[in-house]
């Protein structure tokens, strides 16, 4: 069987193909993976190191008002079309699958053309452009979320399936991570993180929550603040008289290379809200405290949390109202009511779809069939 994958420039679109390739790696015994992006985008670094092929394809994406630079990119993007076609006629691939990004519209749009089965999968609530316009093309749609249904005017292409998750998130043990990341397992563990880059109104809301919490008996502070944040935090805690060695409860890290491990002992969470970031906590039932990123295409990261908070997973925090007495008073309530907080957690837990890969993968072989 031969497939061929397209999803890229961020990660939030680059890791479900690649979650969703390995898933039909295992269920299928031959089984080769083309992956179709651009060289200025992430999944040209990333591809390679998770032992996939990868071609290139000139394409540039629409900025979201008329100008002169959108005219270029149409002519780009018809020629982006015949590259293409040119790569799926020689592949010859069985199926055709994106997972948004602006470089996945002109594969799946070949793809239909040459009349092979192709399905999209969108993570957010909000689709991005490049999917709302694929699918009117495409054969099948892949739901992150229920409430994405809304948005799509062709309902009988639509399965709800969740996002697709790395199994490490789901295998990750609990007892061996509180082991690993040096943390008291006699504590309920806090996990803040603001993604890959850090969330800076988040990293500075939390300087003065640390210094609140700082040596508590019963809750610890594991923070992520992105590579980037990280020595302005630190020389912040300076300032602020905070001796982390001294608390005894608070863990700073730049970045984590082991997340599966955090969210495995993590009994909070306080994080944007990407999709990805709230499949892997829904799949392991972790309830959490949202502060979408307000900058986010069509404000989707506040859908997202939306959704999470109408199920009763989530607090949803705007990023201009947050601050660290908002933060201090929402972890209090939730630590002081183990009820409330074992409640979210099995509302997030009803949420997560740690199976949804395997869905995926199903759904596109029932397609080739």
């Amino acid at each position: 069987m031969r497939i061929i994958m397209s999803g890229g420039g961020t990660g939030g679109h680059i890791y479900p193909a690649i979650t969703i390739a390995k898933a039909l790696r295992e269920k299928v015994k031959y089984c080769e993976v083309l992956f179709i992006g651009t060289q200025s985008g992430l999944e040209a670094d990333i591809i390679p190191k998770e032992g996939f092929t990868i071609q290139f394809i000139d394409v540039a994406g629409f900025e979201r008002r008329l100008s002169v630079k959108n005219i270029q990119t149409i002519a780009k993007t018809i020629g982006s079309v015949w590259q293409s076609q040119k790569i799926i006629r020689q592949f010859k691939p069985d199926i055709v699958i994106g997972t948004g990004g602006y470089v996945c519209g002109p594969v799946l749009l070949a793809a239909s053309l040459l009349k092979i089965p192709t399905m999209i999968q969108e993570q957010n609530v909000i689709p991005g452009i490049t999917n709302k316009i694929l699918s009117r093309f495409v054969d099948k749609i892949a739901l992150g979320f229920t409430e994405a249904s809304e948005n799509f005017p062709n309902q009988n292409k639509l399965f709800f399936t969740g996002n697709p998750i790395r199994q490490e998130v789901i295998s990750a043990s609990r007892e061996e991570s509180i082991a690993a990341l040096g943390l008291d397992p006699t504590k309920r563990t806090i996990l803040i993180s603001g993604g890959s880059r850090g969330a800076r109104s988040i990293n500075q809301a939390m300087i003065k929550v640390h210094q609140f919490f700082a040596g508590s008996k019963e809750i610890q502070l594991l923070h992520v603040t992105g590579q980037s944040e990280y020595n302005g935090i630190v020389g912040k805690f300076t300032q602020c008289g905070i001796d982390i060695t001294a608390a005894g409860n608070i863990i700073i890290k730049p970045y984590l290379y082991n997340m599966p491990e955090a969210l495995a002992v993590a009994d909070l969470a306080i994080f944007r809200a990407g999709a990805l970031g709230l499949a892997e906590l829904t799949a392991r039932g972790v309830p959490s405290i949202l502060v979408p990123y307000p900058y986010a295409a069509e404000n989707h990261q506040e859908y997202n949390a939306r959704a999470m908070e109408r199920q009763g997973a989530a607090i949803l925090i705007h990023d201009k109202e947050l601050n660290h007495d908002i933060l201090i008073k929402s972890i209090s309530e939730l630590m002081n009511n183990p009820q409330k907080l074992d409640m979210m957690s099995l509302a997030s837990k009803k949420i997560g779809r740690p199976k949804a890969a395997e869905s995926i993968a199903q759904m596109a072989l029932n397609l080739i069939k």
